[in-house]
Order: C-alpha cells, then structure tokens, then sequence
C-alpha cells in the first residue's frame, strides 16, 4: 500500500537573482537558401522589444546567446526563462540554418545532469511557433471547441519544467507574447493561473482577420505542458493584489 506523505505545498524558493532570460528569435531563414524569402517572420522586433522589457522589469537578465547559457553558474538565481519564437511544427523548431531542431533537444540542456546549478528550480519554456507555410484550420469563431496540436509533454525532460505553447501565429504583432507580457507584468498569481488566463484571453478574446476564406476567422488556442512540483511567482505574493482579466 501507498505511504502518505506529508503535504507541503510552499513555493519556489527565492535566491539573490531573478534569474536569466533567454530570448531566440529566428525571423529570416534564407541566409543558407536565398530562395526562401517566404520564411521570413514579420514582426519580430516588436515581440523580441515587448519580451525584453517585461523579463527585465520583472528582474531578469535578458540575454541572446544559447551556447554558453547551461554551463553558466545560476547558484543565485531563481529560475530560468526561455523564449523560442520561429517556425514550428509539432515537437520541432526550425532554427535560422533551416534544420529542424527537437524542442526536447533544447530543453534538455537544462536539465540537472546538465546544469547542476538549476536543479530543484523552475525551468520555463515559451514557444511562439507558427505552423510552417500554411495556417491551422483552426476553430471557427462561433465554435467553443479547440484543436489540440500541441500537447508537448514530451518536451518536458524532467520535474520543475514548464513548456508553454502559442500552437500558431497571430497577429502582426503576435496575440500570444503580447497577452503573455501584459499578464506577467501585471498579475500577482502563480504561474499555472496566468498561463491558464494567456489561454483564456487568447481563445477567446483574438480571431484572424484576413482575405482568405480559409484563413479568416480562425482562432489561437495556446496550451502549456507542467511538470513543475511547486508553486512558482514571478511577483512576490501580496495579500491585497489582486489579478483580473
């Protein structure tokens, strides 16, 4: 028979730093194939900007460079942020060079073989990856239903690892990083009830508007794989904020 353990239920412990936050941001893949133009994401500036003013207000050490980051000493550090944004199909990334990488394959330079110093920590995982050169039929917009692309437990290589995922562009600007920047920035709640509030504004609130029939009135239905073992806050909780939509 199961033994009972103990419950408790504290959170994350917090350290000197907030931690690092990594940013990738592929928007032209033709430097190998001058022939594909077409690959190249619009608007990536405006995100990468958005990004990298929110993490570093919340206390984050924005950097760009994913080479070095795992065999850096994160002793005094809270957590550990990352931000792919590109071209994606399930399970996949597609990097500048244009070869598909395995998310996991990313994720798992984070792990505690790897980057000892992390261990027992959050490790967090945001993918803003469109569906290649085609659209998601998506959900029409009068439907409550959702597809369900991406489920992305198999990105998550061990405990205290959260993946969340857009599933498909947006807007210019894309609806998933700007929804997620403006809850991070100003919502006091644990990380699964922001991420739980990102999906909600997003499915429900954004739809596309294009020309295309095939295309027009679709909507985005970001999801998050969690295997993080305790609660996590970006703010220090505070018994009179409170977080709305």
């Amino acid at each position: 028979s199961a033994v009972k353990m103990p419950r408790a239920f504290e959170p994350y412990k917090k350290h000197k730093n907030m931690g690092k936050c990594l940013i990738i941001s592929n928007d032209c893949f033709s430097f190998f194939s001058p022939g594909s133009p077409h690959l190249c994401r619009k608007g990536c500036s405006v995100d990468e900007n958005f990004l990298s003013n929110t993490f570093k207000s919340l206390g984050f050490h924005v950097q760009y460079d994913v080479i070095s980051i795992s065999k850096e000493n994160h002793t005094d550090n809270s957590c550990f942020v990352c931000v792919l944004m590109s071209h994606g199909e399930e399970g996949t990334i597609l990097g500048s060079d244009e070869r598909w990488m395995p998310v996991k394959t990313l994720t798992s330079l984070m792990t505690s073989d790897l980057c000892p110093s992390l261990r027992d920590k959050p490790k967090l995982f945001f993918l803003q990856a469109c569906r290649g050169l085609e659209y998601d039929p998506g959900v029409e917009a009068d439907s409550v239903e959702a597809p369900g692309e991406f489920f992305g437990i198999s990105d998550v290589p061990e405990a205290d690892f959260l993946c969340c995922y857009s599933t498909v562009e947006g807007l210019h600007c894309s609806v998933f990083i700007h929804e997620l920047c403006e809850m991070l920035k100003d919502c006091h709640l644990e990380i699964i009830q922001i991420m739980t509030r990102v999906n909600h504004c997003v499915a429900n609130h954004f739809q596309s508007y294009t020309t295309d029939p095939d295309t027009h009135r679709k909507r985005q239905m970001p999801c998050f794989a969690s295997i993080l073992t305790k609660d996590f806050y970006l703010h220090v909780p505070e018994k009179k904020n409170k977080c709305y939509f």
